[in-house]
């Protein structure tokens, strides 16, 4: 590595972590709070015995699971405002990416809540409890120990994502990797940085995966 190189990657090493503190670990926990309370609800709709609300929820994740995620911030960022809907880029990122976890998170919760035995229902029915108060306090406790390892790897898929939001003018890490290379043509330097702030995330992201499960271990019925 020559000494250009090296004075390249020291004075974008700021810059960069700078969009990962400011633009792409927010656009990570906005998207991931949002796409799993649009997932909450959409695994109970694929549940309800109400047969709309259920063909709807399978409707929208067979649209989600079946697009390029790429296409979906397209549509969000480029194509909506053919419809006099003009958003900004790092809201459209939120909305695109959120809609995209919602969609993928749905099932797992889903596939989560069906795990619980139907033994634990009843025994919250027996007690008086009705179903939001057994959802909350029974089942939903329960679950989450079975969906923290396949949420916490949509959460890691999520993180590297977001370098997708550079193709709609977000300045998150990977666009202010792009912009510095770009006048030296030095991609492989900055973008090798980049890719450590992003396994650095991921590394952080999976120990507080191991922290949690730990945690929830105390709900699983024994």
């Amino acid at each position: 590595m020559d000494a250009a190189t090296r004075d390249l990657i020291w004075h974008n090493l700021w810059p960069m972590l700078q969009a990962t503190v400011q633009k792409t670990i927010p656009l990570t926990i906005i998207s991931f709070i949002l796409g799993l309370i649009i997932a909450l609800f959409v695994a109970l709709a694929r549940i309800s015995k109400i047969k709309p609300l259920s063909l709807l929820a399978r409707f929208y994740i067979s649209i989600i699971r079946g697009t390029p995620l790429l296409v979906q911030l397209f549509i969000v960022f480029y194509a909506l405002p053919q419809f006099n809907v003009v958003i900004d880029p790092f809201p459209a990122a939120v909305i695109a990416f959120s809609l995209n976890v919602g969609g993928y998170a749905a099932e797992v919760i889903r596939a989560a809540i069906l795990s619980i035995p139907k033994g634990q229902w009843e025994a919250a029915q027996t007690i008086g409890m009705k179903y939001p108060t057994a959802l909350r306090r029974v089942i939903l406790p329960q679950a989450a120990r079975t969906a923290v390892p396949p949420l916490s790897n949509t959460l890691i898929s999520l993180v590297k994502d977001t370098s997708l939001a550079s193709t709609i003018l977000v300045t998150e890490l990977l666009r202010v990797a792009q912009l510095a290379a770009a006048p030296t043509f030095d991609f492989f330097a900055l973008y090798g940085v980049a890719a450590v702030y992003y396994w650095v995330i991921c590394l952080v992201l999976s120990f507080a995966q191991n922290r949690l499960e730990t945690r929830l271990d105390r709900y699983v019925a024994k």
